[in-house]
């Protein structure tokens, strides 16, 4: 175990320069530029939520969302939708080309839209993967729902929620006054004239056509610099290890525990780190954890270990913490926070987390429970254990094993722990040094030991001392 942490601490590092040149600084007052090109899908959510949260961290005076999309998801774009209505510093849209569909729906999202001279939004008919038009029942349910979703969204940001129901609904009729925008029976689709047409004063949906980002700026009175974030290698990667981190857990949890129980064998615990290091660096990458939790874990590590070292036989207090701690930053990673909300997460937001850390924990208590049955019986369970070093002294390295194997020890045989015993570990009976296991106690060098049970070459030892 004690290799758990230097393992942890270096693999951290590796990804941290790559994380560290997915990063661009922002300063007070910037204006952030946010690419939203190709197909809305989970890795874009997983982007676009980072990149919102770098925004306002940072202080940006502004964010804007360079978009030329034709769509695709329609999951994904609803948490887009849900991310951007919880921003709390202005939001634009730079439509450069296309805000078809899913594009249209988060366009409607941020406060202000823009528009290329050449560019479209709109239709946003839900249809199936394969392009056809979903069942009447499901169709009707969908557009049901998404369009109470988009007024809402619409209304929220100062935009007309006809015009929004419209890129979805083909029954809906978009008037204005006495005039008829749409008739119904087609699904609605603005070019960028249409779209900032003034009516009655006020522009239909967008506030105004720019050549580029640099003119939106100015039209709109932006001061500041501008910066563009752009998407890692790591995005991607970030969308499957934030969904399968219960399987994450588990891999760390189980590797932690082979690494207590094996002694002399690496590959646990950087197994065990290697599981913990993706855990954090995908929940960093996705904008739902910062290095901050990651201290709170090695923190707690840290005082589990000096549990186990120093303090095995004598108080707890210093485990039950650390573990207290490792638990709440696993936890706090996977929460999905936003500036501005309160510190301690409630509802909807802590469902999720909780659910995955129940389930990594319940699967490796079940899978340990296992191991700790049946492990020790292994040919590889003592293979490794044999592997540990000899502590100084007689040993009886260079003596043929059918010698070892024939001392004659018998259940009450007394002896002493030569090395940490974990539960497994070296022992002195008489003359011979020999390998043990111990039932699950951790035993100190040195302390008195009684044979319990011999079966072939395991030897199954308990502590002699009495408490």
């Amino acid at each position: 175990m004690r290799k758990l942490l230097p393992i942890f601490a270096l693999v951290c590092s590796l990804v941290g320069m790559e994380t560290a040149r997915a990063r661009d600084v922002i300063h007070k007052g910037d204006i952030v530029v946010v690419p939203l090109h190709g197909e809305v899908s989970p890795s874009l959510l997983t982007f676009l939520r980072r990149a919102e949260k770098a925004a306002e961290n940072g202080g940006a005076s502004a964010i804007i969302f360079e978009m030329n999309t034709y769509g695709g998801r329609l999951d994904s774009a609803a948490e887009i939708t849900s991310a951007l209505n919880r921003a709390t510093i202005p939001t634009y849209t730079f439509i450069n080309s296309n805000a078809g569909s899913a594009g249209s729906l988060i366009a409607l999202a941020t406060q202000h839209i823009y528009m290329a001279p050449v560019s479209a939004i709109g239709a946003a008919a839900p249809v199936l993967p394969t392009g056809e038009d979903l069942p009447l029942t499901e169709r009707e349910k969908t557009i049901s729902y998404w369009t109470a979703l988009i007024r809402s969204s619409a209304i929220k940001n100062g935009h007309n929620p006809d015009v929004g129901e419209a890129f979805m609904n083909k029954d809906k009729e978009v008037k204005i006054g006495d005039r008829v925008i749409h008739p119904k029976g087609t699904i609605l689709t603005l070019s960028a004239q249409e779209a900032t047409e003034k009516i009655n004063g006020k522009p239909l949906l967008g506030d105004g056509i720019a050549a580029s980002i640099v003119d939106l700026t100015q039209k709109a009175g932006l001061k500041g610099d501008i910066v563009s974030l752009n998407p890692s290698g790591f995005e991607q990667l970030a969308f499957w290890i934030t969904a399968l981190a219960p399987l994450l857990l588990l891999g760390g949890i189980i590797g932690a525990y082979l690494e207590f129980k094996i002694p002399g064998a690496s590959l646990p615990g950087i197994i065990s780190a290697t599981c913990f290091a993706l855990f954090f660096l995908g929940h960093y990458l996705a904008g739902l954890a910062g290095w901050e939790v990651v201290g709170l874990f090695v923190l707690g590590l840290l005082l589990v270990l000096i549990e186990i070292l120093f303090f095995a036989h004598s108080t707890i207090v210093f485990g039950v913490i650390g573990v207290f701690l490792m638990l709440t930053s696993l936890l706090w990673a996977m929460i999905d926070r936003y500036p501005g909300e309160t510190f301690f997460p409630t509802g909807r937001m802590l469902a999720i987390p909780l659910l995955n850390l129940f389930v990594a924990i319940v699967a490796a208590i079940i899978v340990i429970a296992i191991l700790a049955r049946f492990l020790p019986r292994t040919g590889l369970y003592r293979r490794f254990a044999l592997m540990t070093s000899n502590p100084p002294g007689p040993s009886l390295v260079g003596v043929p094993r059918q010698f070892v194997t024939a001392i004659s020890l018998t259940p009450g045989t007394l002896g002493t722990a030569l090395t940490i015993l974990r539960p497994s570990g070296k022992a002195r009976f008489g003359d011979h040094v020999v390998d043990v296991v111990t039932g699950g106690e951790f035993i100190p060098p040195q302390t008195p030991i009684t044979v319990t049970q011999t079966d072939g070459m395991r030897i199954v030892v308990k502590s002699a001392v009495e408490c």
